[in-house]
C-alpha cells in the first residue's frame, strides 16, 4: 500500500507541479490556451497556480522528509478542493475532457489523503 500511496502522491505532485508552474509563470500562453483562463484576471490564473505548486510540493516534501508528515494528507485534500471547483468551471463550459481529467485526479487525490491519515 505504501508503494501505490508513492506513486499516487508523485504522479499528482508531477501533474500539479507542471501546470502549475505554467499558471504562475506564463499566464499570457495560458489563457490563450485554456477557455477557462480567458476572462480570468492575470492574479487568479497565478493564484490557482501558486495553490497547485505549493500543494505539490506539501505532498511529497513533509512525508519524505518526516518533518509534519501531517501536512501531507492536508495538502492531498487542498488539492481535492481546487480539483472539484475545477470540475464545476470545466462542467459549466462543456470542456468533458477536462471533466474527467479531473476526476481521476480528485480520486488521486482523495486515495492519498485517506492513505497518509
Amino acid at each position: 500500500m505504501n508503494i501505490a500511496l508513492w506513486i499516487a502522491q508523485v504522479l499528482l505532485a508531477a501533474m500539479f507541479l507542471m501546470g502549475g508552474l505554467m499558471k504562475t509563470t506564463q499566464v499570457a500562453k495560458v489563457k490563450s490556451t485554456m477557455p477557462w483562463a480567458k476572462n480570468a484576471s492575470n492574479g487568479y490564473v497565478r493564484f490557482i497556480g501558486l495553490s497547485e505548486v505549493l500543494g505539490a510540493i506539501g505532498l511529497i516534501v513533509p512525508y519524505a522528509t518526516g518533518i509534519a508528515p501531517v501536512l501531507t494528507p492536508i495538502a492531498a485534500i487542498g488539492l481535492g478542493i481546487i480539483m472539484v471547483l475545477a470540475i464545476g468551471v470545466h462542467a459549466r463550459q462543456k470542456e468533458n475532457q477536462a471533466v474527467a481529467m479531473n476526476i481521476v485526479l480528485l480520486a488521486l487525490a482523495i486515495f492519498v489523503a485517506i492513505g497518509r491519515m
